[in-house]
């Protein structure tokens, strides 16, 4: 499904079309140049899910967590090198239970199940072209 957002609005109710369909155990990835909107994305999912903690990227943490209707797992990968720094870290426990993970510069190689691709592209000043695969909306 392809939409186009005008608006912070606009991608807060797109990512809540794709929050309503979760039921938990869902990998999302979000892909985008830095600047795009993933961020923005996750908020509007995670107020979706009745998170009332103020979401912020975990660039320096490398994953937050938040709890509303489902656990929801923000990753942003940006400063992992490998999948091998991954598994030392102990990512397959969180991409393999129940909570839904919302993944920002995606370095996993292949992912096994549940997977909701995200890809967020700039097409104008405020404009984001915003397709999704991998869930019926």
């Amino acid at each position: 499904m392809i939409f186009v957002s005008e608006s912070i609005n606009d991608t807060y109710k797109i990512a809540e079309k794709v929050a309503r369909k979760c039921k938990g155990g869902e990998i999302i990835l979000l892909n985008g140049e830095l600047g795009a909107g993933k961020t923005t994305f996750t908020k509007g999912f995670a107020k979706a899910l009745n998170v009332k903690n103020n979401v912020t990227s975990p660039t320096f943490t490398i994953m937050k967590s938040y709890y509303g209707d489902l656990t929801l797992r923000h990753f942003d990968m940006y400063r992992i090198n490998d999948e091998e720094e991954l598994e030392e870290l102990g990512f397959d426990d969180y991409f393999y239970g129940n909570d839904v993970c919302l993944v920002e510069w995606n370095k996993v190689k292949f992912i096994e199940k549940n997977v909701i691709t995200v890809n967020i592209e700039y097409s104008g000043e405020n404009k984001r072209t915003i397709t999704i695969e991998g869930v019926d909306l």
